[in-house]
């Protein structure tokens, strides 16, 4: 049975190491025969300010209505994205502020301190690249944007994160460690 997955490429540019990664990751999943689409964020044309948070809901460009439909239709997100200051890119977290609102992604409750998550049934994986040693990340830094995706994004709309990868340090890496780095995407497309 084919899964249908979108990939969601957070990083603005198309010849960076994240679309590298995407690239291979897509070609792996469909050769593998699941139903692929792939978003790469760069080349969509929205505002990413919120600029009003939730007090009145900006309406929805053209290709952001196109990616709720991409998100509705997905069983399986994959995030391939960068870490910049810690965090994630302002580009991502702005797709993220513009679609994933209230009616869509979660629902508020009267009464309850916790939304009801509309994106229930849903999994994903996250592909991060960063210039820090990932295990630095990880221990100082206490990973903030993979906690951010992992459990106050995706998790509270309903999205179950299964598998994060980190890359890294990216800066100065060798072609031999990029080869290794994309065949860990591979594997990753035919699980």
């Amino acid at each position: 049975m084919s899964k249908r997955v979108l990939v969601i490429v957070g990083h603005p540019s198309t010849d960076s190491f994240c679309a590298a990664l995407a690239d291979n990751y897509v070609e792996t999943a469909i050769g593998a025969g699941q139903d692929v689409r792939v978003l790469y964020l760069g080349d969509l044309c929205f505002d990413p300010v919120l600029h009003e948070g939730y007090n009145r809901i900006q309406p929805l460009e053209p290709d952001l209505l196109k990616a709720q439909v991409d998100i509705t239709w997905a069983e399986h997100l994959v995030l391939v994205f960068p870490v910049w200051w810690g965090g994630v890119p302002a580009l991502l977290k702005g797709f993220f502020d513009r679609i994933l609102l209230p009616g869509f992604a979660f629902s508020y409750r009267k009464g309850k301190a916790f939304p009801e998550k509309l994106l229930l049934g849903r999994s994903a994986y996250l592909l991060v690249t960063m210039d820090t040693p990932p295990w630095y990340y990880k221990w100082v830094y206490r990973m903030p944007a993979l906690h951010q995706m992992r459990k106050t994004t995706l998790a509270f709309c309903g999205i179950k994160p299964v598998a994060t990868l980190t890359f890294g340090p990216i800066l100065d890496s060798t072609a031999k460690q990029r080869d290794n780095w994309l065949g860990q995407a591979r594997k990753l497309a035919i699980k």
